[in-house]
């Protein structure tokens, strides 16, 4: 992109995104697959290095789970393909990880419950 006829790199305007390193999702399921079998369909997604899958609650038809997963860059389509295939849905993105390095959420005053709570 030039203004006025100028040409080089200094013109260009270029978009970068950075990449989904950790993704936390909260996800109804059915019974059927199992958390072991979305585990490891979700683990064989290119750009995914681990999965972490937790069962919250269960009744007669469904399951909640937490799914955690990092790698150098989470499709997050592809993420929400998988499960869309296997009959379940996403119902918030719980958190998201991203740039060159993962960092850990930082405790804030907030964080720390009131002495008269304890």
């Amino acid at each position: 992109m030039s203004r006025g006829g100028e040409t080089g790199k200094m013109n260009e305007v270029k978009t970068q995104v950075s990449k989904v390193r950790r993704l936390v999702l909260d996800v109804l399921k059915p019974h059927q697959p199992t958390i072991l079998d979305l585990a490891v369909k979700l683990g064989d997604l290119d750009g995914v290095q681990g999965t972490d899958l937790v069962l919250n609650e269960i009744d007669n038809k469904v399951e909640n789970i937490k799914i955690t997963l990092e790698g150098p860059e989470i499709d997050f389509e592809a993420v929400s393909a998988v499960i869309q295939e296997s009959g379940g849905s996403i119902h918030s993105i719980d958190k998201v990880s991203t740039g060159k390095q993962l960092i850990d959420e930082a405790n804030t005053p907030q964080d720390i419950p009131a002495r008269w709570m304890r």
